[in-house]
């Protein structure tokens, strides 16, 4: 009985709430558009939706929930012993880790063949980097400037057809939660659209999952959602250190910095493994998941000024969308409330930097979230123009009709509560570092 009672405090002794810092980056979408790149990877985006949807005429094709051209918020974690870090998208609406293994971009190129064009190079196509390439004869190495995980300098990797190894939350020189045992991803090749992004990967915080493209995983990203959402059911890293004992609470907070026209800077924190009670306040309501896949919820009304709408929605909370995304009437009915005049060639909503605007109002439960203008006017990185941070978004019935990215979670402290499935909202306590220009 004394031998289980100390290993019981031994146990709680080692969980904690670690926070680690993020930053923020420039999104795809604000430098495609300054360089004037950003209307061709339009068209190509919609080619390839076009393609895949005659090629799987018939089946359930869900959209995916992002396509990372606007994300804005990265941190750091590392692989191995000794560590070696990699930066990361930390994103709650996907479940794997994937990480550019070191022979990524040296495997002998095959983009001469026909499966290598449109959107079928993203399912059949062995080399990533050939998708999307302007020549295909000539694709871009998307891996040449990423870090790369060396498997052989790590004395605790395992091989066993996946990669398995210690990922710890946190860089180094940085707060972190080390968890042993996890399962991850080391991609041979990145799509085209990572040549040249500051990411090196993409860590996803849900452990629920549906059907995601080779396009997602061929990338570095570090998964938050559930299981359920993973390819091949793997355990996601943060579900892993919930289960072994590693975090206070299997809760995770993400509060997210408000910073203007402001590139490469702090962006906010996660808290894992807590709530963050300096950088948020009392928790306002929690409710509960509609669907343990994505951190889904219902909600029931939205308001901008003279506009309203009470149908109510399915809609997710995810941090790796710097946007609100809206069904295309709504989206329509909060541009005009903002002033906004919608460019269909661009996809965006333009908005006077200076303009006296309403708030954006979110009723979930029994309460009201406000959005203010400072979270809903972004700059759009070209000419000192701003955009709305809203644009509409087609599920075409499939899983959630509204995506609460960025704008929502800079206002309110989002947690996560994977063990509950359920999510908070606190209100944060934003101190605005920076103006828009």
């Amino acid at each position: 009985m004394k031998v289980l009672l100390l290993l019981a405090l031994v146990s709680l002794s080692l969980a904690a709430v670690v926070q680690v810092p993020l930053r923020k980056i420039e999104p795809l979408r604000n430098r495609l558009m300054r360089e004037g790149k950003w209307q061709n990877y339009l068209k190509r985006k919609h080619q390839d939706r076009y393609v895949m949807e005659k090629i799987m005429s018939g089946a359930v094709v869900p959209q995916k929930v992002n396509d990372y051209e606007d994300e804005a918020y990265v941190g750091n974690i590392t692989i191995g012993t000794p560590q070696q870090q990699f930066q990361v998208i930390l994103d709650t609406g996907s479940a794997n880790l994937w990480i550019p293994d070191s022979i990524c971009g040296t495997l002998p190129m095959n983009c001469l063949q026909t499966s290598c064009e449109g959107v079928i190079c993203q399912f059949a196509c062995d080399n990533q980097a050939c998708c999307g390439t302007p020549d295909p004869s000539h694709p871009v190495n998307s891996c040449a400037n990423q870090n790369k995980f060396l498997s052989n300098a790590s004395s605790t990797y395992v091989t066993n057809g996946k990669g398995q190894d210690t990922i710890t939350f946190g860089g180094i020189n940085e707060p972190q939660l080390a968890v042993p045992n996890t399962i991850f991803g080391q991609a041979t090749s990145l799509a085209a659209f990572f040549a040249g992004q500051p990411i090196d990967g993409i860590l996803v915080m849900s452990i629920f999952s549906l059907a995601i493209t080779r396009h997602k995983l061929n990338t570095n990203f570090s998964g938050l959602a559930f299981t359920s959402i993973a390819v091949d059911q793997i355990t996601p890293p943060f579900i892993n250190a919930i289960n072994q004992k590693l975090v206070d609470q299997p809760i995770f907070t993400v509060f997210l910095e408000h910073e203007g026209d402001q590139n490469n800077v702090p962006g906010g924190i996660y808290t894992y493994g807590g709530l963050d009670t300096t950088n948020c306040g009392s928790l306002i309501d929690t409710v509960p998941l509609s669907s343990a896949t994505y951190f889904q919820f219902k909600m029931a009304a939205v308001k901008a000024g003279s506009y309203s709408n009470s149908k109510g929605w399915q809609v997710i909370s995810d941090t790796g969308t710097s946007f609100i995304g809206a069904p295309q009437d709504v989206a329509n009915g909060i541009g005009n409330a903002f002033g906004a005049t919608w460019d269909a060639e661009n996809e965006v909503f333009w908005v006077d930097c200076k303009a006296t605007v309403p708030t954006l109002d979110l009723t979930i439960g029994s309460n009201t979230y406000s959005i203010q203008a400072n979270n809903m006017i972004v700059p759009s990185g070209v000419n000192s123009t701003c955009l709305l941070a809203a644009f509409p978004f087609n599920s075409f019935g499939f899983g959630p009709s509204w995506i609460l990215g960025d704008p929502f979670i800079r206002q309110y402290c989002n947690v996560y509560g994977v063990g509950a499935q359920n999510i908070g909202f606190a209100t944060s306590n934003q101190n605005p570092k920076y103006s828009l220009f």
